[in-house]
């Protein structure tokens, strides 16, 4: 592994316009600024002039759910493998937030960080494993999984950079008018996944998140998933995904976020 690279926050050059390093940072985290991935919604002009007519969060949502099965044949014969047939089913992004709901260690979620990477330019600090200069085998793990065809056949990163930007559209415009955070939490058991950057005071810490991670908007929901939760003042800007944002889905019932990752001001309470 390039030790550079285990140095970094990430690589040098991104999809959304910005430093990789102020991107990832704390400081940008307390004060972030709009961000676009380059071209989605310039390429889709007439989604979101249809989203503009839609009648609420939930309208807004159905309508986003046809476009992606129009746009990537992903109707419901096509989300799973078919039982006893060599048919290839297409990737969708239903799929991988499917997968990232079982394990986000597994290859689902290895391709969902690994859009992350290719977009915000943000490198994973943990896949199965902690990711370091000396965890040569994690990284090869993580990039064998994030770049196997089985998930790569249908345009994926294409529809995951839709779902950020209707994310960011339906925040902006119903579920967070207005707000430039959102105070999220995250129960863990260990600090395996997420490295500590700075301590501050007993309980704040500056912690270097994963580049893709999970949170609540609940905190008892939280509590279920470890000893400690995290309580952290997200952007807006970096939230992928939450749990209403769509009719049907995976992820419902636990009101997850998912949140693009770097170094975050977190306070740790131990329950």
């Amino acid at each position: 592994m390039n030790d550079a690279r285990a140095h970094s926050i990430g690589h040098s050059t991104n999809l959304v316009g910005l430093s990789t390093n102020l991107l990832g940072s704390a400081a940008f985290n307390e004060d972030p600024r709009e961000l676009h991935i380059s071209g989605v919604r310039e390429m889709n002009k007439q989604l979101f002039e249809m989203l503009g007519q839609s009648d609420g969060l939930m309208d807004a949502g159905d309508a986003f759910y046809k476009y992606m099965m129009a746009m990537f044949g992903i109707d419901p014969e096509q989300q799973e493998e078919l039982q006893g047939t060599r048919r290839r089913y297409r990737s969708s992004f239903l799929r991988l937030l499917k997968g990232w709901g079982y394990d986000s260690n597994a290859p689902e979620g290895a391709v969902l960080k690994g859009w992350v990477e290719s977009r915000f330019g943000l490198f994973p600090t943990f896949h199965k494993e902690m990711i370091t200069r000396f965890s040569t085998q994690g990284w090869a793990t993580y990039v064998d999984e994030k770049m196997s065809s089985r998930f790569h056949n249908n345009s994926i990163y294409c529809q995951l950079d839709m779902l950020y930007e209707f994310c960011q559209w339906g925040l902006a415009r119903h579920a967070a008018p207005g707000k430039t955070h959102l105070t999220l939490y995250r129960g863990i058991n260990s600090f395996d996944e997420h490295q500590v950057v700075e301590r501050l005071d007993r309980k704040t810490v500056i912690m270097r998140l994963n580049n893709l991670a999970s949170f609540s908007s609940d905190r008892e929901v939280a509590d279920c998933f470890g000893d400690t939760i995290l309580t952290a003042h997200v952007p807006v800007v970096k939230v992928l995904f939450f749990n209403t944002l769509l009719p049907v889905h995976p992820l419902k019932g636990e009101g997850e976020y998912l949140v693009i990752g770097g170094d975050y001001r977190v306070t740790a309470s131990y329950f």
